[in-house]
């Protein structure tokens, strides 16, 4: 499941296959009034289903489907893992999708991928009516409708957490950073203190690295986007978010290595005890508590919310929703099986089993969970805070373009301003010509 998911590397091939896309089409368009897939209709259709979902972090998925077939074996679920990277599944569904294939039913989707997949028919509409809405986080919902109709179904939901070595700070006699500034100076004292470095995220050229910079802009007050779709990556608050990113890399608290790392190479880094804090999913804080002979953080490390520019900061809003195929041959099935996976009993035990948030309201209040889960409350919080990306039927342009530019002024290879005006040129032709 994407932590996000954010993908991996994004290949200068498919970068300028799809900007090309983007000049030769006109058939995207930020929030429209209407959707292009048909109108609510009762679905029909029973037999066996697969359900296709990216393979990391699906740990507890094999016995829910041998419950599901045990009950229904004349409806049996096979699940088809997608390349455990974001922008390869993406790119899968799509080839699948555009040839109208039946082979997916049901599918695992990036929050950001409902306007997309659902302008362009490839998702059936639902009935709101099937499922408790009224119990799942708000923001969750938001992101499974687009034109004013449910698309799919929010599974798990996300934000970004900063984690910390509780240790090393108790040691020092400081708390969790609140602010840029105390995560700097804590960085730069500390982490030369214990030989390790100060800040570790998800700063590869792809996904991640668009998600870390918007909760960075975010925290500093700004938006990529303003709520009339208006490209903003130019203002102020941008420039101080690059600038706090830009310095750590130049001044050495943020590992060069880090430019290389998506949410998976970050995590071994500070379970390694590599790293002082490290920004990265929910998921993290069970892998890190594993006692075992690699994890030298197991027990010494807490979790909290982003710091920002002056205060607490904002995540992204991530996580997954549960889409059904239009090509689908057995739409009854997989709405059935979409049932049963966000059942209230289901996601606890997904939330036991591999730690994604729950889209369920109450079980962030469950004293059980929360002793289990110490973060609970402050997860709940970073959702409720957290900003969703730009609904963008465009979006995957939209994205790549700020992952290869902010990444080549991490890199130092050029100048922040220089970048943020370059950027805000290719956002407006993107959204332009979208």
């Amino acid at each position: 499941m994407p932590h996000l998911r954010c993908g991996a590397t994004v290949r200068v091939a498919l970068a300028v296959a799809l900007t090309a896309l983007t000049a030769l089409t006109a058939s995207c368009s930020i929030l429209p009034a209407t959707a292009s897939a048909q109108p609510v209709r009762a679905l029909s259709g029973t037999g066996p289903i697969t359900f296709a979902t990216g393979k990391v972090d699906t740990g507890y998925l094999g016995p829910l489907v041998a419950q599901w077939n045990s009950q229904h074996p004349r409806q049996r679920v096979t699940p088809i893992y997608l390349p455990d990277d974001a922008d390869d599944q993406h790119a899968q569904l799509v080839a699948n999708l555009q040839a109208k294939s039946p082979v997916y039913d049901v599918m695992s989707l990036d929050v950001i991928w409902t306007a997309e997949f659902a302008d362009n028919g490839w998702i059936t509409p639902l009935s709101r009516a099937k499922f408790p809405l009224a119990s799942f986080l708000p923001p969750a919902v938001a992101t499974a409708t687009y034109g004013g109709r449910l698309y799919a179904v929010p599974f798990t939901s996300n934000a970004g957490l900063l984690y910390y070595r509780k240790d090393i700070l108790a040691a020092a006699g400081r708390k969790p950073p609140v602010t840029w500034a105390q995560l700097a100076s804590d960085a730069r004292t500390l982490g030369p203190r214990y030989h390790i470095g100060g800040y570790g995220g998800q700063f590869q050229n792809y996904e991640g690295l668009t998600v870390n910079f918007a909760e960075a802009v975010q925290s500093a007050g700004g938006s990529l986007l303003s709520r009339s779709g208006r490209v903003t990556v130019d203002s102020r608050q941008a420039r101080e978010a690059l600038d706090f990113l830009v310095s750590g890399f130049r001044q050495g608290w943020i590992p060069r290595a880090s430019l290389g790392w998506d949410e998976e190479a970050s995590r071994r880094a500070f379970e390694a005890g590599k790293l002082l804090f490290l920004r990265n999913w929910p998921y993290v804080y069970l892998d890190a508590s594993k006692r075992g002979p690699g994890n030298k953080v197991a027990g010494k490390f807490g979790v909290t919310t982003l710091p920002g520019l002056h205060g607490p900061g904002s995540s992204t809003l991530g996580g997954e929703n549960l889409a059904i195929s239009a090509y689908s041959q057995h739409q009854l099935t997989a709405l059935r099986f979409i049932q049963f996976l966000t059942s209230k009993t289901v996601e606890r035990q997904i939330l036991l089993s591999s730690a994604l948030p729950p889209v369920w309201t109450q079980l962030y209040a469950s004293r059980a969970l929360i002793r289990r889960f110490p973060f609970l409350p402050v997860l709940r919080q970073a959702i409720l805070s957290a900003k969703p990306r730009p609904d963008l039927v465009n979006y995957t342009q939209f994205s790549l373009a700020i992952s290869s530019t902010v990444h080549q002024a991490l890199a130092l290879q050029i100048p922040a301003d220089t970048a943020l005006a370059q950027l805000a040129e290719q956002l407006r032709h993107i959204v332009r010509t979208g």
